[in-house]
């Protein structure tokens, strides 16, 4: 049996009963540095299969086996040798058994269990000659999709699974091909000999970790001062890479593939920062350094490049930040206070960690912008429209603190009372629409944007296949006396109180004309209903004792 370890984790236990009339029992358990990472019996139950430290252990279930694997702490006997272990698979049926499975699970676990009206024994046979037509998992995977159509049902997905692959596998070859990333924008500019820094991607300087790691751009000061070294600005020149001139080939990140992780050379000139070296050569003005054509001698630098996927994360995060900032300015240059927080997806800790990043330190707010464009769905609107509607009913006041100077404020703790609009797009899909519906049924605020995606039925992902893919089965339909099934989004799509687009150009250039919106709507809104906190009841009760002639003592 599974047993709770001293450390913590979960290992094997063997439990003895002794004999009846006494409950006494005596456990004893694996050793704390077994770890284990999966138990299973075999097919005809005689045998228990564990993986402990990366080795595959075969025990009898017979008790003289199972004291002996208690016994052998170094992991040593009846250790299957996997290096020979090699499995044949005819492709052309275990692409059938996919398919039927994929059916199978479908029929078993879809939400409605008449399927839409679908005959889906028909749909089975429909399909079933394409499926010995596949030569290749990809092409399983397009007969899988055409199936579920069948259903016309959001959260149908086919992903995942075992797909050849140009690396096999190899981690160092796919590397060779992966763009390492300094995390700026430039431009070539053959004047100045290299390739100007147009912009450095930035985040919040107050919040150091972000989702459990720091964030920043290879070029940016907090990076370059942990090793003595100053950061760049945007109009800085990298000029080359490495030792080779960044002009001599087609695009800069040519010089950057499979550099990321690694330290490299950077050679620039810097036209709008500044370092201790430039500093000191300035100050002793030595002609016999040769200089560039504007004056400015070439300093290098050493920087580690992140990943592509990395990078990308701290786009969306210099994203994140610089919409939160306009969104504080624009409200300001309108009047008003303003609270701001993008919600990439609705999973796990990090969607929660986005939503108490940009709402309790603005819960008191005159208003409030909660961003699910382009949300990916997971699972936290109740928590968060649970916070939504919390009511100020009480407010606190000490003899140095008051609701206008950072006191306590008011119960129920952290409810937000000013007014709330929450902005919506075209890629806003799953618990994101979820959300958005709730706020708009709730009566908490507004939506602003396009008409989301269209997903009202939820699923738990959990029907696999046999080679870790999965063809999803949406699993809990959703309806309420208002909506009915689908909650007016499957199919459909949560529709904006305001609708508004962004312009591809404008939206390419850095406009944002959602968010502008949003910003005008609230301050019409607060010009209609302002959000004004409560007058101080007056003077406090007297309670000195007065004399009024009826009473002596």
């Amino acid at each position: 049996m599974l047993g709770e370890l001293p450390n913590g984790g979960l290992g094997l236990s063997l439990l003895a009963i002794v004999d009846w009339l006494s409950d006494a029992s005596e456990q004893q358990l694996a050793p704390d540095d077994h770890v284990l990472q999966h138990v299973e019996t075999s097919s005809d139950g005689q045998f228990i299969i564990t993986m402990q430290n990366n080795k595959i252990k075969v025990i009898s279930r017979q008790v003289k086996d199972a004291l002996a694997f208690f016994a052998d702490t170094e992991l040593e006997k009846s250790i299957v040798d996997a290096g020979n272990l090699h499995l044949s698979i005819w492709p052309r049926l275990k692409y059938r058994q996919m398919y039927a499975d994929a059916w199978r699970m479908l029929r078993d676990y879809f939400y409605d269990i008449d399927l839409h009206r679908v005959n889906w024994d028909e749909v089975f046979d429909r399909y079933l000659p394409l499926v010995e037509r596949c030569g290749k998992r990809e092409e399983l995977d397009d007969v899988l999709k055409q199936m579920i159509g069948e259903l016309s049902a959001l959260h149908s997905f086919v992903y995942g699974g075992e797909y050849s692959s140009p690396h096999h596998g190899d981690e160092e070859l796919k590397a060779i091909n992966d763009i390492g990333c300094l995390g700026a924008e430039f431009e070539r500019n053959n004047k100045r000999r290299g390739h100007v820094i147009k912009s450095i991607l930035l985040r919040d300087p107050d919040l150091h970790m972000m989702d459990g790691s720091p964030k920043y751009s290879p070029l940016s000061d907090q990076v370059l001062r942990m090793s003595g070294q100053a950061g760049l600005k945007p109009g800085d020149v990298i000029v080359a890479i490495n030792g080779e001139g960044v002009l001599d080939v087609p695009d800069i990140h040519l010089l950057l593939r499979n550099t990321a992780g690694e330290s490299i050379r950077l050679d620039v000139l810097r036209t709008n920062s500044t370092s201790k070296l430039n500093q000191l050569r300035r100050l002793l003005k030595d002609a016999s350094i040769e200089e560039d054509q504007d004056g400015l001698e070439p300093e290098t630098l050493i920087v580690v490049p992140v990943t592509s996927d990395e990078c990308e994360d701290l786009a969306y995060t210099s994203w994140e930040w610089s919409s939160r900032s306009l969104a504080k300015s624009l409200a300001k240059e309108a009047g008003f206070t303003c609270g701001y927080a993008h919600l990439r997806s609705m999973s796990g800790a990090s969607a929660m960690d986005s939503f108490v990043r940009g709402f309790y330190p603005d819960f008191d707010k005159d208003a409030l912008i909660i961003d699910v464009r382009n949300n990916r769905g997971g699972n936290i609107d109740s928590w968060l429209l649970d916070t939504l509607q919390k009511k100020a009913w009480m407010y606190w006041e000490s003899r140095s603190t008051n609701i206008t100077n950072g006191g306590l404020g008011w119960d129920e703790q952290f409810a937000f009372r000013g007014h709330l609009v929450v902005l919506i797009n075209e890629h806003t899909s799953s618990d994101g629409e979820g959300f958005a519906r709730g706020v708009s049924e709730l009566g908490l605020g507004k939506l602003v944007g396009t008409r989301t995606w269209g997903g009202g039925i939820w699923l738990s992902s959990d029907n696999k296949l046999v080679d870790g893919g999965i063809a999803s089965s949406p699993e809990v339909g959703t309806y309420n006396d208002n909506l009915g099934w689908g909650l007016g989004i499957e199919q459909m799509g949560v529709s904006p109180d305001i609708e508004v687009d962004n312009n591809p150009v404008d939206a390419y250039n850095g406009e944002d004309t959602q968010l502008k919106r949003a910003i005008s709507v609230l301050k019409e809104w607060l010009e209609e209903e302002p959000v004004v906190l409560p007058k101080r009841p007056g003077k406090h009760n007297d309670r000195s004792k007065k004399d009024d002639g009826r009473c002596s003592a």
